[in-house]
Parts: C-alpha cells; structure tokens; sequence
C-alpha cells in the first residue's frame, strides 16, 4: 500500500478507483484519511473506536449508517460523525460499490500497514 504524502489532496477520483477495503491515502501525526469500498449489500458491522471520533463522508449511491441504536438512510454528500466508544455500522444498500472515506484523529492505522482483509471485515446480509 503505497500513501500519498502531499497537504492539499484530490479525493474523489481515488476514492471512486478505489476498491480495497480500507486504503490509507494520509497519515500525519494526528489524523488519518482512509478510503474503503464496499461491495453490493455488504456491511461492516460493530466498528467500535474508543480513542476518537471517527467522521464518514459518504459519495454516491444508498446506504445505511447506525450509530449506536440510531439507524440513518446516507446518499450523496452526506456526512457521519461517530462519537468515541459507539458502535457503527454502515450497509450498503445501493447497486454496486459504495466508496466512502472517512478520517480518523488520532490514526487508525499504522502507515505502510496493510488493511484487514474484506472477509474479515465486511460481512453479507
């Protein structure tokens, strides 16, 4: 996984490229910027972050996002913010990928790290 190390980043067109489950476009200090890609009718369910606040933008297409006991219909240009130590779920309720991106502060994930596989991650209904 190689990461882009430039301040000012275009998103949308690597995003839309995108089709890892989780791929690290940024890593500072204090903040990550991760891309994902979730399959058709997929989900990752019972993400739990319990040292930030994690903040979803989401693109086109349909989903559902669930924090805590509160599930929400996204589309385009919709934005999810998930307060530390709430569990999240987000499906994919459209055709085809959804491509989300969201950015972790602190950081999610080692730089140069190689995500969890989409079968670890991501499960079916």
């Amino acid at each position: 996984m190689s990461e882009i190390h430039d301040m000012t980043l275009p998103v949308g067109a690597p995003a839309r490229e995108n089709d890892e489950v989780r791929k690290v476009l940024w890593t500072g200090d204090n903040t990550q910027l991760v891309l994902m890609a979730l399959r058709e009718s997929g989900e990752i369910a019972g993400a739990r972050h319990e040292a930030h606040d994690p903040v979803l933008y989401f693109g086109p297409g349909s989903g559902v996002a669930k924090t805590g006991d509160v599930a929400t219909d996204v589309t385009d240009g919709d934005v999810g913010i998930v307060p530390s130590g709430a569990c999240q779920d987000f499906r994919n309720t459209g055709t085809g990928m959804r491509k989300p991106f969201t950015t972790y502060s602190p950081s999610e994930n080692d730089p140069g790290t190689e995500p969890a596989t989409r079968s670890e991650t991501e499960t079916d209904r």
